[in-house]
């Protein structure tokens, strides 16, 4: 993908569109498929769902900032490089003379794959040192929205002080206006819409409070993103309404359904309104190269509409078109649809639309949309 200089691109005072708070780490990858034990080489990436947010949204015309903190090491070095090369603002990252970057390896094959292989070397890591005294408020009210996931949550007691104190919810006078109007706007006094997304991952807690955790910070979120899978593993809930039923406070609820799509609840009137009905948006057809990385494009997708005030629907469109663009690569992380490539997508009628086939190469302009 097309990258430019962030020292560059970026104006210390001009404003921002969305801050990501969460730790990136570099991600070595299998050459070719196997165990673990069985690969003899590995290619470098890097890897972060908050980061990914962060990138996707840039590559896709948005002002955006990656809060966080690495390790005063070559991969650190790597991170910021490679993160900020895709126009992502990375100033406010700070380095930790003496904790080291984060580094995972993963097995070549699909993450729900009978055994895929994850080894992960962050404990101690200078991201899980993040917390309410090293992490400038400045930095983080900096945007229109603050996006931020579970995963941080679950580094560190310093780490969840930090997820907690974002997340405290405002008093009444200060939550966002309504979910329908034509653009998001800060939940309060310098308080930005705050987006969580759940990413539950039972591995990474050292005990059994991370879904009770991962909830009360849910509650405390404006909009908030959940597979409808991990709801069932977390919290017993089993479809759509009894998510929403568990989580009335988040002016908007996007329950991710995979292949099925997406369901979306608005609440109608601010915070006394009542509850939406949920707006159900469809999966397009997906020739899937590489499932991974699907679930932070879909929320950079949806979070990039929400700032351009477009509906409901439209939003969840854009986000299963984002990560249509993922899925269709090997890696992570790709250039999206050009904005107006995607806007005639998501024009298209119902009909249309659930003819919709998504292939290798399909986000060019020049390129042939296939219909089933």
């Amino acid at each position: 993908m097309t990258t430019g200089s962030p020292a560059a691109a970026h104006d210390a005072d001009a404003p921002v569109d969305v801050v990501c708070l969460g730790e990136s780490m570099v991600t070595f990858v299998p050459t070719r498929p196997g165990r673990l034990a069985d690969v003899p080489a590995f290619a470098r990436t890097i890897g972060g769902a908050e980061s990914n947010v962060a990138c996707a949204l840039a590559a896709a015309g948005h002002r955006t900032r990656w809060v966080s903190r690495v390790g005063a090491d070559g991969f650190g070095d790597h991170l910021i490089e490679a993160i900020g090369s895709y126009g992502v603002d990375v100033r406010a990252v700070r380095r930790d003379p003496e904790r080291p970057t984060g580094v995972y390896f993963r097995t070549a094959d699909d993450r729900a794959a009978d055994g895929h292989e994850v080894l992960y070397y962050r404990a101690g890591s200078a991201a899980s040192a993040m917390a309410p005294a090293n992490v400038p408020r400045r930095d983080l009210w900096a945007g229109r929205i603050l996006h931020l996931s579970g995963i941080t949550a679950a580094l560190s007691e310093d780490c969840l002080a930090l997820m907690s104190d974002l997340m405290a919810r405002p008093s009444p006078d200060h939550r966002p206006s309504p979910s329908r109007s034509a653009a998001p706007l800060l939940g309060g006094p310098g308080r930005p819409l705050v987006s969580f997304d759940v990413n539950h991952r039972p591995g990474l807690w050292r005990d059994a409070v991370g879904p009770r955790v991962l909830l009360e910070l849910a509650r405390g979120a404006d909009l908030v993103f959940v597979g409808e899978d991990e709801a069932e593993a977390a919290w017993g809930l089993r479809g759509a309404d009894a998510i929403r039923a568990a989580l009335p406070e988040p002016e908007v609820l996007v329950v991710k359904r995979g292949a099925a799509g997406a369901t979306v609840f608005a609440r109608e009137d601010g915070a006394a309104g009542a509850m939406g009905a949920g707006c159900h948006a469809p999966s397009p057809r997906v020739d899937v190269v590489a499932p991974v990385g699907a679930g932070d494009a879909f929320a950079a997708g949806f979070l990039s509409a929400t700032l351009r005030g477009l509906a409901v629907r439209d939003r969840i469109r854009h986000g299963h078109l984002m990560a249509a663009a993922v899925l269709t690569v090997p890696g992570d992380l790709t250039q999206p649809p050009a904005r107006a490539h995607a806007d005639r997508l998501v024009a298209l009628d119902d009909t249309a639309w659930g003819r919709l086939r998504l292939g290798p190469g399909w986000t060019g302009d020049d390129q042939e949309v296939r219909t089933r």
